[in-house]
């Protein structure tokens, strides 16, 4: 059973940065694919940015060039680097992993952009 635990979450302004951390309690390199979804209210959760087996992250178009997701071997996290946040961003973000052939999610964490 692989536990994924975010934090980081909160309340920021247009344009400010925040920064998402995942735990995992597995080695993230075991995972076939590792990142972050997110889901706004009254739409469907949606891939935000994840590693594939292939090792080259992924991201959906709306965030390129403004999150960064990243991985820590040492401590077993993802990280995702949200810089000149929109209100559209606004959503509960959750962690993902795929580990022999079951997903795997967090709990989620809340941003909001707002001013």
């Amino acid at each position: 059973q692989v536990q994924l635990v975010e934090s980081g979450g909160g309340l920021v302004q247009p344009g400010g940065s925040l920064r998402l951390s995942c735990a995992a309690s597995e080695s993230i390199f075991r995972f076939y694919v590792v990142g972050w979804y997110r889901q706004a209210p009254g739409k469907q959760r949606e891939l935000v940015a994840a590693f594939t087996s292939g090792g080259t992250p992924t991201y959906v178009d709306s965030v390129q060039g403004r999150f960064t997701v990243s991985r820590d071997n040492a401590d077993n996290t993802v990280n995702l680097q949200m810089n000149s946040l929109r209100s559209e961003d606004t959503a509960v973000y959750y962690c993902h992993a795929n580990f022999k052939a079951r997903d795997y999610w967090g709990q989620g964490t809340q941003v909001t952009v707002s001013s």
